[in-house]
């Protein structure tokens, strides 16, 4: 069985819109493109026809993966989200004491994480280590540049 991919209802509405302009304006435009460069003559040595057929796979491509990523979204609401302990949707604010600072994270599925927005993956290291976490908890974080200790200081929607 597929692992179940975690959006929220935007990013739902995100990877829907996506495929749509795929289906529709991308496979019309890439057809287009490959319509052009048939007439440039010789296929075999026709870079302009290689690189419209390149564009063609990759496009299906990432629709065959957002078609399988819709087939397994589970989507999930803010409002259903518990503060009592972390989890999806979660906005955890924490602090480090290495740095002395604060920071606030949303955590969601790996297909909306966005580390500019501070949205994190919960299969990121700081997301898993904090998912099921409560306030007060002082959690440990392996991280690439070594462990971290983060504490929960507040959980909200």
């Amino acid at each position: 069985m597929a692992k179940p991919v975690v959006l929220t209802p935007d990013g739902l509405k995100k990877l829907e819109d996506e495929l749509e302009y795929l289906k529709v304006t991308g496979r019309a435009e890439i057809a287009e493109k490959i319509k052009i460069a048939r007439g440039f003559g010789d296929l075999s040595e026709n870079a302009e026809y290689d690189a419209a057929k390149d564009a063609q796979a990759n496009m299906e491509e990432r629709i065959a993966k957002i078609e399988e990523m819709l087939k397994n979204a589970q989507v999930v609401d803010v409002a259903d989200v518990d503060t009592d302990s972390v989890s999806i949707l979660s906005k955890v604010k924490v602090y480090d004491a290495d740095f002395d600072e604060e920071e606030i994270y949303t955590i969601v599925g790996s297909t909306e994480a966005d580390p500019d927005e501070n949205k994190i993956s919960d299969e990121s290291p700081i997301g898993r280590a904090l998912i099921g976490r409560k306030v007060g908890d002082v959690v440990p974080v392996e991280t690439p540049g070594g462990t971290i200790e983060l504490k929960i200081v507040e959980i909200s929607k």
